[in-house]
């Protein structure tokens, strides 16, 4: 590994001061947070595992339109990027089907793991709290999340009754960069034991200008609604409730190429139309993609979910928790007036949970989960025949506490069965992993932890059974019904400090994972512009860093350092492994101007990335500066008001995030300013 950017290393170094600068100052502690993707609902604070919860102010003045761009940021976490209308989440350099997105605890059920231009059907207006669970001690919810889980805690299905009857909570938001303008609203009423939900949201934003030109980004839009309606009983000892909710999107294709594909026996020639998706409007153009040319999607989801809890629901038993969900969704990748390709996919998962009592001091979490998809892609890219995936798993969690030590350890066993229509028999897979993590809470504050896992992920059906054309990543890809189980061995090791004049949380972590499956490229087919990649398995490990420091200098002013660096590579001289982001450092002030008014500061830089793939570019570093403002206040009659301001991309730098498929072509947004408020009443 390459030594630390010494800015890194300097805030590392700062650990060393901790007793004397605690020593001299009040005790300050870290918010209590409840994880609910956690076994046991666990404090953040306490877990054995890495994890990074958003929630409150910092959610609501934080959060883009996308989930990739309001986690990045946050330790070890960047986004994929593919335009404003799409931003996966890459946790320690892993993406796609190695990190699992959760809507409270069950999967989001959408097409965004089979292709890196397809949007995670989350609204980011109306969640209340987003987990992020890094690593693969996570056995609950798949062997396969490698590099991590995120889980994004809604309110549609109620969970209590409103004190006086009603609650009411909305939003109004703009962006000047792309002139966006959105807005959220929600209200929860009761009675007795009856509670309703009813919430909705609406975004519109136009291409986004780019640093250095007066253009915007051609076909950069981004409009999406939504709408949900929940019901639940409530009784003493837990709920039951359900929910129906409708989703519309509709966002540009930023650097999309049209294949101009062709079989010739075995073997695809493809040539494009040239990448002329990829220039920019004139200043003033605002017309969509009803008027250009530039590819887009256009995506429609319903979705029903059920939850509920119940405590102490027989002996020997404190909890019984349910999730289900199922999601009818579709969208079309539209070209002029054309449609070119159509997915669906129909998705089902169920989870249930008993927690039991202590035995012999420990304490568990047993269940099951099933799911099934049915996916299929109609027109002349549907690189993916329809499949139909079903997938079973039994799991075991359980945790001691034994005085300052916590102990956890679990086991999962996973049946997977993947029928494909253009080939002439199915295939299947079983996975077993086990995971073990250990937290000591050495002295008041302090807390060292580290985990041990074996996890497995099963293949895909895009890896199992691609065979075309995609336009996406400009590739032809060809997959491979050979493909075995991926099995990744962790270890990670890190050190909190959780009150007091300084704070921090540091962390080490090395996954080496035996069969890593991957896209090889093969180079060129002749007389064509697309790329042909063959998935292959070999060894590969990733390692890294990452560290947060916090320093409250005064009463009212807190200094935080931060960075994250991590390396990937194919063992055997395969080379570097692609789209692993760069390290990052930067610092962050955080001031509090009066009891209501807070100011902020931040600035980071992103380290040139020249760890390339094969065939793949190197991508400049840049520096990147933000501040921002926000009024938090409630009036006499009860009012919860929050105003908060935004500036991002203070020295509109050109940016290209290394870990995109499209960062040669697309440049990320200029300077920009948001506005905000919210209401809650």
């Amino acid at each position: 590994m390459k030594s630390l950017p010494k800015p890194l290393a300097v805030a590392i170094g700062l650990v060393s001061l901790v007793g004397l600068s605690a020593a001299d100052a009040d005790t300050l502690a870290l918010p209590d947070t409840t994880v609910n993707a956690s076994s046991h609902g666990s404090r953040a604070e306490a877990m054995s595992a890495s994890v990074e919860v958003l929630r409150g102010d910092e959610l609501v003045t934080g959060r883009a339109a996308t989930l990739g761009d309001t986690l990045d940021g946050l330790p070890g976490v960047h986004s994929s990027g593919f335009g404003p209308g799409v931003g996966r989440p890459v946790i320690r350099g892993l993406e796609g089907a190695r990190v699992r997105v959760l809507s409270d605890g069950v999967s989001t059920l959408d097409a965004s793991t089979s292709s890196p231009d397809h949007a995670i059907t989350s609204d980011m207006q109306l969640l209340e709290q987003v987990e992020v669970l890094k690593g693969p001690a996570t056995l609950m919810y798949g062997g396969g999340a490698i590099g991590g889980v995120v889980n994004l805690i809604d309110r549609k299905v109620p969970t209590y009754v409103p004190d006086e009857g009603v609650e009411v909570d909305m939003e109004v938001r703009g962006n000047s960069v792309a002139d966006e303008r959105a807005g959220s609203v929600g209200v929860t009423a009761g009675a007795g034991q009856v509670a309703v939900r009813l919430e909705g949201s609406k975004l519109t934003a136009d291409p986004y200008r780019v640093p250095g030109s007066p253009s915007r980004q051609h076909g950069a839009f981004n409009e999406s609604d939504s709408a949900a309606l929940g019901l639940s009983w409530i009784g003493d000892r837990g709920y039951i409730g359900l929910a129906y909710s409708v989703q519309n999107r509709e966002y540009g294709l930023l650097g999309h190429v049209h294949a101009d594909c062709h079989t010739h026996g075995p073997t695809w020639h493809c040539g494009g139309h040239g990448p002329g998706h990829d220039e920019h409007d004139h200043e003033g153009d605002h017309d969509h993609h009803h008027e250009h040319d530039a590819a887009f999607i256009d995506m429609r989801q319903k979705r029903w979910d059920v939850r509920g809890e119940y405590r102490d629901p027989f002996a020997g038993f404190d909890r019984l928790r349910l999730r289900l969900g199922h999601t009818d969704y579709t969208h079309q990748e539209i070209e002029g007036d054309e449609v070119g390709t159509r997915f669906e996919n129909k998705g089902s998962e169920a989870r249930l949970e008993l927690t039991h009592k202590p035995i012999a001091g420990w304490k568990g979490v047993l269940g099951g989960q099933t799911s099934r998809r049915d996916f299929s892609a109609l027109g002349e890219e549907a690189y993916v025949p329809a499949t139909q995936t079903d997938n079973h798993a039994l799991f075991l969690i359980e945790a001691l506490q034994q005085g300052d030590w916590l102990h956890e350890i679990g086991l999962r066993h996973e049946w997977q069965d993947i029928d494909a229509r253009r080939a002439t028999t199915g295939v299947s897979h079983r996975g077993t992993s086990i995971s073990a993590g250990s937290a000591w809470t050495f002295s008041p504050g302090y807390a060292l932890f580290g985990s041990v896992s074996r996890s497995q992920r099963l293949p895909t059906a895009e890896e199992l059974f691609a065979s075309g054309p995609h336009a996406a990543t400009r590739t032809v890809e060809l997959g491979n019904s050979e493909l075995e189980e991926e099995t990744g061995h962790n270890l990670e090791v890190g050190l909190r400090k959780l009150s007091g004049a300084v704070t921090y949380s540091l962390s080490a972590y090395r996954n080496e994972i035996d069969d890593f499956i991957y896209a090889a490229d093969a180079g060129y087919e002749p007389g064509g512009d697309y790329r042909v990649v063959e998935y292959r398995q070999q060894d590969a490990v990733l390692h890294g860093v990452e560290a947060s420091v916090g320093i409250q200098a005064t009463d009212n002013l807190k200094v935080t350092f931060f960075g994250d660096s991590v390396r990937g590579r194919l063992r055997d001289g395969g080379g570097d492994l692609p789209r692993i982001p760069a390290d990052r450092y930067g610092l962050r002030l955080e001031q509090r101007l009066s009891s209501h008014l807070t100011g902020n500061l931040e600035s980071y830089r992103v380290r040139r990335q020249d760890d390339a793939a094969e065939y793949e570019t190197e991508t400049g570093g840049y520096s990147m500066l933000a501040a921002g403002l926000s009024y938090h206040a409630q009036s006499a009659a009860g009012l919860d008001y929050l105003v908060y301001a935004r500036a991002d991309n203070l020295l509109n730098e050109e940016v290209r995030q290394h870990s995109s498929f499209i960062k040669d072509e697309v440049l990320l947004p200029g300077r920009n300013l948001t506005v905000g408020l919210r209401l809650s009443f």
